[in-house]
């Protein structure tokens, strides 16, 4: 029986509760199971109940067995001196505190609904991938949505959160972090870690300053990520390396420089190249000054849209590597490649800005332009659509992802919407 489980039971009070006693036979009432804490110390806080004849308001901690307290070393740790019940699901040991009385513990074994019990297990323990698929048609659309609403959120503002916690490692620099944060997504999961890599490596300050001299902008971003290190190319590669010669020794870059092993070609179409999306981001980086000003100066899906439509070099049009001359034309960077920079970066920089500055406006603005934008197609989003769960928009792709990964994958669902639905004991 996994603690989580108890969890829920104690703070949604699914067990019977008639003549509750302590393990040695004192009453209990429960008046408030109290608010359940996702930091240090006991599992709930100011809880509320009647053991005996005396009314205490203090912490309640939850354990499989009891003999946990002393394994978790709770009896040495002052923070949980004010629990005023020990709820387990069976007791095995008596638990004395520090002040040698008998510390009050309730016995769930016995008082749970077995169906409950049942239903727990089989979602916890199903091989299926989406846990309760057997059981998603029982669930009422208001409870899907609700949870696909939730998920989104979480997902909004847990990317939001990393892209503060870059914004403070770049000393509060807005116009560096978006750059940081576009570069991992032009990766486009295959080589986000690399492009990553390649814009902590290489700064925003440094690009700035060639920022009207397109070359040199390619020949920093290529020779840095490695690209230009071969004793053959055509007479473009030549003239990037010459450029980046001078450049790394004005910079000091020599030793920021990465490897063309670091980026992955293997299994991409030629539009998904690492080379080409480096030129489609160098082109961008070259087209727009000031790209944080720019996102926080557009309110529309058009405005957006044209601030990351950026045509590459005249080499990029007939190339998607260097060298090596394509069969069609290339182009910039597209339609669905911006949307889904949009999806990904532009939406949780603005929620992380709008709660920096304590603005909701920019919180609001990234769900509108999710609902406006059409649903992401991948194999995801088709596991929900084959149980009958459709995208219509980003803004429900989006929270069909977060659902997806991190709770039906993680078994998390005690803390789904969904879940919780399902595991209720009979009336």
């Amino acid at each position: 029986m996994h603690e989580s489980f108890l969890s829920y039971l104690w703070q949604l009070q699914y067990f019977n509760k008639k003549e509750l006693m302590t393990f040695d036979g004192e009453k209990i009432e429960i008046f408030n199971p109290g608010t359940l804490n996702t930091n240090a110390g006991p599992d709930f806080s100011n809880a509320r109940i009647k053991i005996g004849s005396i009314d205490w308001v203090g912490s309640v901690e939850i354990h499989t067995v009891s003999s946990e307290w002393n394994v978790h070393h709770h009896d040495v740790d002052r923070a949980y001196d004010n629990v005023i019940l020990h709820l387990v699901w069976q007791q095995d040991k008596e638990i004395i505190r520090k002040d040698k009385t008998l510390l009050p513990t309730l016995e769930l074994k016995g008082r749970v609904d077995e169906s409950l019990i049942k239903t727990y297990r089989q979602l916890v323990s199903s091989s299926f991938s989406i846990p309760c698929q057997r059981s998603l048609p029982d669930v009422n659309d208001i409870t899907k949505l609700s949870m696909v609403e939730k998920a989104l959120m979480e997902r909004l503002e847990r990317k939001a959160e990393e892209a503060r916690a870059l914004y403070t490692q770049n000393r509060n620099n807005w116009e560096e972090t978006l750059y940081q944060l576009l570069a991992r997504n032009f990766g486009f999961k295959i080589n986000s870690e690399p492009f990553f890599q390649l814009a902590r490596l290489l700064p925003l300050k440094i690009l700035r300053k060639h920022s009207d001299k397109r070359e040199q902008i390619e020949a920093l971003l290529f020779g840095q990520a490695g690209f230009l290190e071969s004793s053959k190319g055509d007479e473009y590669y030549s003239k990037l390396q010459r450029e980046h010669r001078l450049l790394v020794q004005k910079y000091s870059l020599l030793q920021k420089k990465m490897s063309k092993a670091q980026w992955r070609f293997l299994r991409l179409r030629p539009a998904n190249f690492p080379s080409l999306r480096l030129a489609q981001f160098g082109a961008i980086l070259h087209s727009r000054q000031n790209l944080f000003s720019a996102i926080l100066s557009v309110d529309d899906i058009k405005g957006l849209m044209s601030l990351f439509t950026a045509m590459p070099s005249s080499y990029w049009l007939s190339h998607y590597q260097f060298s090596k001359k394509s069969k069609s034309e290339v182009h910039e960077l597209g339609q669905m490649s911006i949307e889904n920079v949009i999806i990904n970066t532009i939406a949780p920089v603005w929620v992380a800005y709008g709660r920096m500055i304590d603005e909701q406006k920019w919180v609001d603005l990234s769900l509108k332009i999710l609902q406006q934008l059409p649903a992401e197609q991948n194999k995801i989003t088709q596991a929900w659509k084959e149980l009958g769960i459709i995208s219509k928009t980003s803004f429900d792709s989006q929270g069909l992802i977060e659902l997806y990964n991190n709770f039906c994958q993680q078994k998390n669902c005690l803390n789904c919407n969904i879940g919780a639905s399902l595991m209720r004991p009979p009336k």
